[in-house]
């Protein structure tokens, strides 16, 4: 009887200890740790670009890629000057700074469709098929 008592509380214990504490950082796979590794191998090749990298908790850093290491990188800030070496293990993703990003050209062909669709479609229906003189017709 006490036994079972004892385990429903330790059962509670652990559900609200588990529900209550912030969860802690993942560990990240090697898998991931090497496909950044090989991005900022890609990247380093032209060592004039900005690039931004993201962190597993949310920040980012704008910069140069100084130097790349087996386990870390050096890159160096684009505002201040100053370098910072950044293992991969921090590291949720590497990008180019700056331009168009895939979104934002989606975005502009999706508009284009639709452009393209209202006045091949779209005006002639409303149009009369070229039978009125006024307006955009």
């Amino acid at each position: 009887m006490i036994k079972s008592k004892l385990a429903i509380a330790l059962s509670a214990i652990m559900t609200v200890v588990s529900f209550g504490l912030p969860a802690t950082a993942q560990a990240q796979s090697t898998t991931d740790v090497e496909k950044i590794r090989m991005k900022v191998q890609t990247l380093s090749a032209n060592r004039n670009a900005p690039i931004e990298v993201k962190f597993r908790d949310r920040t980012k850093v704008k910069g140069y890629i100084n130097s790349v290491e087996p386990v870390s990188f050096t890159i160096k800030d684009s505002k201040d000057g100053t370098s910072h070496s950044i293992a991969y293990s921090e590291v949720e993703s590497v990008s180019k700074a700056g331009g168009v990003s895939t979104k934002t050209w989606l975005i502009l062909g999706g508009v284009a469709v639709g452009a393209v669709t209202t006045w091949l479609i779209v005006k002639p229906a409303v149009c009369d098929g070229g039978a009125q003189t006024r307006g955009a017709c």
